[in-house]
Protein backbone atom coordinates (compact mmCIF):
# COMPACT_ATOMS: atom_id res chain seq x y z
CA UNK A 1 0.00 0.00 0.00
CA UNK A 2 3.26 2.03 0.94
CA UNK A 3 4.44 1.72 -2.93
CA UNK A 4 1.45 1.90 -4.40
CA UNK A 5 0.29 5.30 -2.68
CA UNK A 6 3.82 6.79 -3.48
CA UNK A 7 3.43 6.25 -7.17
CA UNK A 8 0.21 7.54 -7.51
CA UNK A 9 1.23 10.62 -5.30
CA UNK A 10 3.78 10.59 -7.92
CA UNK A 11 1.49 10.99 -11.27
CA UNK A 12 1.50 7.38 -11.82
CA UNK A 13 -0.65 4.73 -12.68
CA UNK A 14 -1.54 1.65 -10.57
CA UNK A 15 -3.92 -1.16 -11.06
CA UNK A 16 -5.65 -1.96 -7.41
CA UNK A 17 -8.55 -4.36 -6.96
CA UNK A 18 -11.96 -3.76 -6.48
CA UNK A 19 -14.59 -5.69 -5.69
CA UNK A 20 -16.05 -5.31 -9.07
CA UNK A 21 -12.97 -5.74 -11.68
CA UNK A 22 -9.16 -4.93 -11.04
CA UNK A 23 -9.13 -0.94 -11.76
CA UNK A 24 -6.13 1.04 -13.63
CA UNK A 25 -5.88 4.00 -10.84
CA UNK A 26 -4.41 6.97 -10.96
CA UNK A 27 -5.02 11.12 -9.89
CA UNK A 28 -7.92 12.35 -10.76
CA UNK A 29 -7.15 15.99 -10.37
CA UNK A 30 -3.77 15.20 -12.35
CA UNK A 31 -3.83 15.99 -15.92
CA UNK A 32 -0.77 14.34 -16.74
CA UNK A 33 -1.50 11.25 -14.38
CA UNK A 34 -5.18 10.81 -16.81
CA UNK A 35 -3.51 10.95 -19.90
CA UNK A 36 -1.43 8.27 -18.90
CA UNK A 37 -4.56 5.50 -18.52
CA UNK A 38 -5.38 6.93 -21.72
CA UNK A 39 -2.16 5.85 -23.09
CA UNK A 40 -1.83 2.22 -21.25
CA UNK A 41 -5.38 1.29 -22.40
CA UNK A 42 -5.45 3.19 -25.68
CA UNK A 43 -8.97 3.99 -25.09
CA UNK A 44 -10.61 7.33 -26.74
CA UNK A 45 -9.95 10.68 -24.78
CA UNK A 46 -13.83 11.27 -25.10
CA UNK A 47 -14.58 7.92 -22.56
CA UNK A 48 -15.11 9.18 -19.15
CA UNK A 49 -13.39 7.67 -16.14
CA UNK A 50 -15.15 6.77 -12.92
CA UNK A 51 -14.03 8.62 -9.98
CA UNK A 52 -13.48 6.53 -7.11
CA UNK A 53 -14.01 8.07 -3.20
CA UNK A 54 -13.03 7.14 -0.09
CA UNK A 55 -17.15 7.98 1.26
CA UNK A 56 -20.02 9.55 0.20
CA UNK A 57 -18.84 12.86 2.51
CA UNK A 58 -16.41 13.66 -0.67
CA UNK A 59 -19.66 13.96 -2.93
CA UNK A 60 -19.77 17.87 -2.97
CA UNK A 61 -15.94 18.02 -4.14
CA UNK A 62 -16.96 15.94 -7.42
CA UNK A 63 -20.58 16.97 -8.04
CA UNK A 64 -23.02 19.84 -7.76
CA UNK A 65 -26.97 19.91 -7.87
CA UNK A 66 -26.70 16.47 -5.92
CA UNK A 67 -30.11 14.95 -5.96
CA UNK A 68 -31.80 13.90 -2.52
CA UNK A 69 -31.78 10.27 -4.34
CA UNK A 70 -28.24 10.26 -4.52
CA UNK A 71 -27.81 10.34 -0.83
CA UNK A 72 -30.47 7.48 -0.53
CA UNK A 73 -28.42 5.12 -2.28
CA UNK A 74 -25.28 6.21 -1.03
CA UNK A 75 -26.08 5.08 2.21
CA UNK A 76 -27.86 2.10 0.99
CA UNK A 77 -24.99 0.73 -1.34
CA UNK A 78 -21.91 2.54 -0.04
CA UNK A 79 -19.45 1.49 -0.08
CA UNK A 80 -19.91 -0.93 -3.17
CA UNK A 81 -20.45 -1.69 -6.82
CA UNK A 82 -22.79 1.15 -7.91
CA UNK A 83 -21.81 4.68 -9.48
CA UNK A 84 -23.81 7.60 -9.50
CA UNK A 85 -23.90 9.51 -12.64
CA UNK A 86 -24.27 13.81 -11.41
CA UNK A 87 -23.71 16.69 -12.60
CA UNK A 88 -19.59 17.50 -12.60
CA UNK A 89 -18.62 20.00 -10.29
CA UNK A 90 -17.68 23.60 -11.72
CA UNK A 91 -13.48 22.94 -11.18
CA UNK A 92 -13.70 19.22 -11.97
CA UNK A 93 -11.24 18.80 -15.04
CA UNK A 94 -12.50 17.99 -18.42
CA UNK A 95 -10.02 15.11 -18.92
CA UNK A 96 -11.76 12.69 -16.15
CA UNK A 97 -14.99 13.28 -17.55
CA UNK A 98 -14.17 12.85 -21.48
CA UNK A 99 -15.56 16.35 -21.69
CA UNK A 100 -19.28 16.19 -20.46
CA UNK A 101 -21.04 17.98 -18.36
CA UNK A 102 -21.96 14.30 -15.80
CA UNK A 103 -19.53 12.36 -13.37
CA UNK A 104 -19.49 9.11 -12.41
CA UNK A 105 -18.70 8.79 -9.07
CA UNK A 106 -18.82 5.44 -6.55
CA UNK A 107 -17.05 4.15 -3.29
CA UNK A 108 -15.32 0.94 -3.78
CA UNK A 109 -15.14 -1.87 -0.83
CA UNK A 110 -12.52 -3.77 -1.74
CA UNK A 111 -10.51 -2.69 1.66
CA UNK A 112 -6.99 -2.44 -0.06
CA UNK A 113 -8.71 0.10 -2.46
CA UNK A 114 -10.65 2.06 0.62
CA UNK A 115 -7.19 2.00 2.66
CA UNK A 116 -5.42 3.59 -0.40
CA UNK A 117 -8.54 6.06 -0.92
CA UNK A 118 -8.46 6.88 2.64
CA UNK A 119 -4.63 7.61 3.16
CA UNK A 120 -4.37 9.30 -0.60
CA UNK A 121 -7.31 11.74 0.40
CA UNK A 122 -8.42 12.73 -3.02
CA UNK A 123 -10.30 11.06 -6.12
CA UNK A 124 -8.90 7.85 -7.83
CA UNK A 125 -9.90 7.74 -11.56
CA UNK A 126 -9.76 4.05 -12.26
CA UNK A 127 -11.62 2.27 -15.48
CA UNK A 128 -10.75 -1.29 -15.91
CA UNK A 129 -7.18 -2.33 -16.01
CA UNK A 130 -7.24 -3.84 -19.09
CA UNK A 131 -6.77 -2.98 -22.77
CA UNK A 132 -9.88 -1.16 -24.69
CA UNK A 133 -12.26 -3.38 -25.48
CA UNK A 134 -10.32 -6.47 -24.17
CA UNK A 135 -11.46 -8.53 -21.18
CA UNK A 136 -11.84 -7.06 -17.94
CA UNK A 137 -9.07 -8.43 -15.06
CA UNK A 138 -10.31 -10.33 -12.26
CA UNK A 139 -7.18 -11.23 -11.11
CA UNK A 140 -3.57 -9.66 -10.93
CA UNK A 141 -2.03 -11.78 -13.10
CA UNK A 142 -4.56 -10.88 -16.04
CA UNK A 143 -3.71 -7.26 -15.25
CA UNK A 144 -0.22 -8.35 -16.09
CA UNK A 145 -0.74 -10.09 -18.78
CA UNK A 146 -2.62 -7.45 -20.59
CA UNK A 147 -0.72 -4.31 -19.88
CA UNK A 148 2.60 -5.79 -18.21
CA UNK A 149 5.25 -2.93 -19.52
CA UNK A 150 2.50 -0.34 -19.95
CA UNK A 151 1.96 0.45 -16.24
CA UNK A 152 3.98 0.85 -12.72
CA UNK A 153 2.51 -1.25 -10.57
CA UNK A 154 -0.24 -3.83 -9.28
CA UNK A 155 -1.77 -4.18 -5.89
CA UNK A 156 -2.47 -7.89 -5.46
CA UNK A 157 -5.56 -8.38 -4.24
CA UNK A 158 -7.05 -11.94 -4.87
CA UNK A 159 -10.41 -12.38 -7.04
CA UNK A 160 -12.72 -10.01 -7.33
CA UNK A 161 -15.84 -10.31 -5.84
CA UNK A 162 -18.52 -9.79 -8.34
CA UNK A 163 -16.72 -10.30 -11.59
CA UNK A 164 -18.49 -7.42 -13.16
CA UNK A 165 -18.56 -3.86 -13.41
CA UNK A 166 -20.30 -1.23 -11.15
CA UNK A 167 -23.86 -0.58 -11.97
CA UNK A 168 -23.92 2.70 -13.23
CA UNK A 169 -27.63 4.50 -12.97
CA UNK A 170 -28.10 7.88 -14.42
CA UNK A 171 -29.75 10.91 -11.99
CA UNK A 172 -29.08 13.63 -13.92
CA UNK A 173 -32.21 12.75 -16.22
CA UNK A 174 -35.84 13.48 -14.91
CA UNK A 175 -35.95 9.96 -14.50
CA UNK A 176 -33.72 7.73 -13.09
CA UNK A 177 -32.42 5.13 -15.41
CA UNK A 178 -29.84 2.08 -15.40
CA UNK A 179 -27.24 2.74 -18.30
CA UNK A 180 -25.13 -0.48 -17.29
CA UNK A 181 -26.23 -3.29 -15.61
CA UNK A 182 -23.81 -4.64 -12.81
CA UNK A 183 -24.29 -6.34 -9.45
CA UNK A 184 -26.88 -3.90 -7.85
CA UNK A 185 -30.10 -5.05 -9.88
CA UNK A 186 -32.63 -2.36 -10.95
CA UNK A 187 -35.03 -3.60 -8.04
CA UNK A 188 -32.66 -2.93 -5.67
CA UNK A 189 -32.71 0.12 -6.71
CA UNK A 190 -35.92 1.11 -6.73
CA UNK A 191 -36.81 -0.83 -3.46
CA UNK A 192 -34.49 2.48 -2.28
CA UNK A 193 -36.17 5.00 -4.07
CA UNK A 194 -39.32 4.01 -3.98
CA UNK A 195 -40.46 4.92 -7.41
CA UNK A 196 -39.70 3.39 -10.71
CA UNK A 197 -36.25 3.49 -12.02
CA UNK A 198 -35.87 3.04 -16.32
CA UNK A 199 -33.83 0.06 -17.99
CA UNK A 200 -33.59 0.68 -21.72
CA UNK A 201 -32.30 -1.96 -23.54
CA UNK A 202 -30.24 0.60 -25.22
CA UNK A 203 -28.91 4.41 -25.12
CA UNK A 204 -26.50 6.71 -26.35
CA UNK A 205 -25.11 8.40 -22.83
CA UNK A 206 -21.61 8.08 -23.30
CA UNK A 207 -20.42 5.94 -19.85
CA UNK A 208 -17.72 3.22 -19.43
CA UNK A 209 -18.94 -0.10 -21.18
CA UNK A 210 -21.98 1.64 -23.28
CA UNK A 211 -19.69 0.56 -27.32
CA UNK A 212 -21.18 -2.49 -29.09
CA UNK A 213 -18.01 -4.31 -29.09
CA UNK A 214 -16.48 -4.92 -25.70
CA UNK A 215 -15.07 -7.27 -23.18
CA UNK A 216 -13.56 -9.84 -25.64
CA UNK A 217 -11.34 -12.30 -25.20
CA UNK A 218 -9.23 -12.68 -28.25
CA UNK A 219 -10.96 -15.99 -29.51
CA UNK A 220 -14.50 -15.51 -31.13
CA UNK A 221 -17.28 -15.82 -28.88
CA UNK A 222 -20.54 -17.13 -30.13
CA UNK A 223 -23.85 -17.33 -28.09
CA UNK A 224 -25.96 -20.46 -28.69
CA UNK A 225 -29.23 -22.05 -27.65
CA UNK A 226 -28.84 -25.34 -25.84
CA UNK A 227 -30.43 -26.67 -29.59
CA UNK A 228 -28.34 -24.87 -31.30
CA UNK A 229 -25.23 -26.46 -29.42
CA UNK A 230 -26.49 -29.96 -29.48
CA UNK A 231 -27.19 -29.26 -33.44
CA UNK A 232 -23.70 -27.88 -33.95
CA UNK A 233 -21.95 -31.26 -31.98
CA UNK A 234 -23.71 -33.51 -34.09
CA UNK A 235 -22.23 -31.99 -37.36
CA UNK A 236 -19.75 -34.27 -38.68
CA UNK A 237 -17.40 -31.88 -38.79
CA UNK A 238 -16.76 -30.15 -35.21
CA UNK A 239 -14.87 -27.08 -34.91
CA UNK A 240 -12.07 -26.70 -32.65
CA UNK A 241 -14.37 -25.20 -29.73
CA UNK A 242 -15.15 -24.96 -26.06
CA UNK A 243 -18.41 -24.95 -24.79
CA UNK A 244 -19.52 -22.55 -21.58
CA UNK A 245 -22.91 -23.77 -20.07
CA UNK A 246 -24.66 -23.24 -17.13
CA UNK A 247 -27.15 -26.23 -17.37
CA UNK A 248 -26.22 -29.66 -15.95
CA UNK A 249 -28.55 -31.47 -18.35
CA UNK A 250 -26.10 -30.04 -21.52
CA UNK A 251 -22.80 -30.98 -19.65
CA UNK A 252 -24.05 -34.44 -19.30
CA UNK A 253 -25.12 -35.13 -22.80
CA UNK A 254 -21.63 -33.28 -24.08
CA UNK A 255 -19.81 -35.24 -21.56
CA UNK A 256 -21.10 -37.97 -22.59
CA UNK A 257 -19.91 -37.31 -26.61
CA UNK A 258 -16.56 -38.72 -28.02
CA UNK A 259 -16.16 -35.55 -30.23
CA UNK A 260 -16.53 -32.68 -27.89
CA UNK A 261 -14.29 -32.74 -24.46
CA UNK A 262 -13.55 -28.97 -23.76
CA UNK A 263 -16.14 -28.02 -21.60
CA UNK A 264 -16.82 -25.27 -18.81
CA UNK A 265 -19.72 -25.83 -16.59
CA UNK A 266 -20.26 -22.57 -14.65
CA UNK A 267 -23.14 -21.89 -11.81
CA UNK A 268 -26.54 -21.95 -12.49
CA UNK A 269 -26.33 -18.33 -9.83
CA UNK A 270 -26.27 -15.40 -11.90
CA UNK A 271 -23.90 -13.88 -8.65
CA UNK A 272 -21.55 -16.65 -9.00
CA UNK A 273 -21.73 -17.05 -13.10
CA UNK A 274 -20.44 -13.19 -13.26
CA UNK A 275 -18.38 -13.71 -10.62
CA UNK A 276 -16.30 -16.66 -12.58
CA UNK A 277 -17.68 -15.24 -16.18
CA UNK A 278 -13.86 -12.91 -17.07
CA UNK A 279 -11.67 -15.43 -15.48
CA UNK A 280 -12.87 -18.36 -17.90
CA UNK A 281 -12.88 -16.64 -20.68
CA UNK A 282 -9.14 -15.71 -19.85
CA UNK A 283 -8.23 -19.05 -19.12
CA UNK A 284 -9.94 -20.48 -22.14
CA UNK A 285 -8.74 -17.46 -24.16
CA UNK A 286 -4.83 -19.41 -23.60
CA UNK A 287 -6.10 -23.00 -24.86
CA UNK A 288 -5.57 -21.98 -28.45
CA UNK A 289 -9.15 -22.76 -29.40
CA UNK A 290 -10.59 -21.36 -32.30
CA UNK A 291 -14.33 -20.92 -30.86
CA UNK A 292 -15.78 -20.17 -27.75
CA UNK A 293 -19.96 -21.07 -27.33
CA UNK A 294 -21.84 -19.89 -24.89
CA UNK A 295 -25.14 -21.32 -23.97
CA UNK A 296 -27.59 -18.20 -23.86
CA UNK A 297 -27.95 -17.80 -20.21
CA UNK A 298 -31.74 -17.29 -18.21
CA UNK A 299 -32.91 -13.55 -19.20
CA UNK A 300 -34.39 -12.79 -15.71
CA UNK A 301 -33.68 -9.58 -14.20
CA UNK A 302 -30.78 -10.95 -11.92
CA UNK A 303 -29.07 -12.00 -15.17
CA UNK A 304 -29.24 -8.73 -16.81
CA UNK A 305 -25.48 -7.65 -16.63
CA UNK A 306 -24.47 -11.04 -17.57
CA UNK A 307 -26.04 -11.03 -20.48
CA UNK A 308 -24.96 -7.77 -21.39
CA UNK A 309 -21.51 -8.55 -21.06
CA UNK A 310 -21.58 -11.37 -23.56
CA UNK A 311 -23.54 -9.88 -25.79
CA UNK A 312 -20.77 -7.63 -26.41
CA UNK A 313 -18.02 -10.10 -25.97
CA UNK A 314 -19.69 -11.92 -29.46
CA UNK A 315 -20.07 -8.86 -31.29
Amino acid sequence: IVRALTLLEAGQCVALPTETVYGLAADATNELALEKIFTAKGRPKNHPLIVHLASAKQLEQWACDIPNAAYKLAKAFWPGPLTLLLKKAPDVNNVVTGGLTTIGLRVPSHPLFLNVLEQFGKGLAAPSANRYKQLSPTSAEQVINGLNGRIDAVLEGGICEHGLESTIIDLVSETPRVLRAGPITTKQLEQVLGFPVATPESHIEVVPGNVKAHYQPNTPVKMMTEKEILALVDCEEVPNMHVIMHSQALSQTLTCSLKLAQLTLLPNNAKEYGKALYGTLYRIDKLGTQLIVVQLPPTKEEWRAVNDRLSRAAC
